[in-house]
């Protein structure tokens, strides 16, 4: 019986031991990576390429925990995206957008809501660790703050479904959770979170007209008001993504006719619709980039399946926005005056590049 107390005991140290040394080597590969990277991103001579790759090794890490590295990517990105449109929330100017609240990084019960104690916060059951090595579980610091949510994501596993299940225990929102599966599926699709770029929607070589006809007055199907831009142009005129993003909705609707609504990896669902017809082979799910066709210009909409006609052909385009609680229209106008002046000018060096 004392033999067998022994072996108990001795199983025991070996077990503890074992689960120690892999934290602490955790930890120390974290700072090796962590260190260098923001030694890195802060420095002024590197390009844009090389910083978004120094960003992405932040992530990489954390496949030796078995979490795929898009996935912590997408929860960052995400968290970065509701601070650019929230009031109520600080925004964090750094490589690290993750804020743990209080109550989960603490413990509910835990008087001290800002503890940096890691025995006092594992006590009353609360998230957060020490990422850096430095004794103290700070949740306003970086190290932290990654480490602490890499190690709750890993918990759960690697498998989407392990990961929405995370999400949704987290966050406790379906819409955040959809939108953050979608950041990370382009993210794993692209191979980088370089995917920012933005097109207009209409290719630029064909003729076009539109102008600010956001909150015009709108009466068929009842007195509305307008939430987008009216770009007009000739029938079967291309209608490319404006974004990088996952086609979520795809089909007829009684007033945007034949149209699809794309969402991107910053919380933008982009509206397109009066669509002809759509480009063949995409289907709701689809993955597209930033100015690939996806339909065709078109005057559909106003009535039944099929229903077309009932005013000029032009493309419907409008933006939503996410802000991790609701989804709201704002006015595309300005940023389809942006693009189209981006695209004219990769226009004129592309001709120039061709003359040379």
């Amino acid at each position: 019986m004392e033999s067998m107390f022994y072996h108990f005991k001795r199983w025991q140290v070996m077990y503890f031991l074992i689960r120690y040394a892999v934290y602490v080597i955790a930890i120390f590969m974290m700072c090796n990576i962590l260190s260098t990277v923001k030694a890195s991103a802060n420095d002024d001579n590197r390009t844009k390429n090389e910083i978004i790759q120094l960003k992405m090794n932040y992530y990489f890490q954390f496949h030796d925990i078995s979490l795929p590295w898009y996935y912590l990517a997408a929860v960052n990105q995400y968290e970065r995206n509701i601070q650019d449109v929230r009031s109520d929330i600080p925004k964090r100017e750094s490589i690290v957008a993750i804020q743990i609240p209080g109550d989960y990084w603490s413990g509910v019960l835990n008087p001290m809501k800002n503890d940096k104690v890691p025995l006092s916060i594992k006590f009353f059951d609360g998230m957060g660790l020490d990422g850096n090595g430095d004794g103290l579980a700070d949740q306003h610091n970086d190290d932290d703050a990654l480490f602490t949510m890499a190690k709750y994501l890993s918990e759960y596993g690697s498998s989407e479904k392990d990961f929405k299940l995370a999400l949704m225990d987290y966050y406790r929102n379906e819409l955040a959770v959809n939108q953050i599966l979608v950041i990370a599926k382009l993210y794993e699709k692209f191979g980088t979170k370089d995917i920012n770029a933005h097109t207009f929607p209409i290719a630029i070589d064909y003729r076009f007209s539109y102008g600010n006809t956001w909150g015009a007055n709108r009466g068929w199907g009842g007195r509305r008001s307008h939430e987008g831009t009216d770009i007009y142009a000739n029938y079967g005129t291309p209608v490319l993504s404006a974004s990088y993003g996952i086609v979520e909705v795809m089909g007829w609707n009684e007033f945007g006719g034949w149209r699809i609504g794309i969402r991107d990896n910053h919380n933008s669902y982009h509206y397109y619709a009066h669509l002809e017809s759509f480009e063949k082979g995409l289907r709701e799910g689809s993955i597209v980039k930033t100015g690939q066709v996806i339909g065709y210009v078109g005057s559909t909409g106003y009535g039944k399946e099929g229903t077309s006609g009932k005013f000029p052909p032009h493309l419907h385009y409008g933006i939503y926005k996410f802000n991790g609680r609701i989804e709201w229209a704002f006015n595309p106008y300005p940023a389809l005056l942006q693009w189209e002046k981006e695209a004219e000018k990769q226009k004129v060096e592309s001709s120039l590049g061709e003359i040379s």
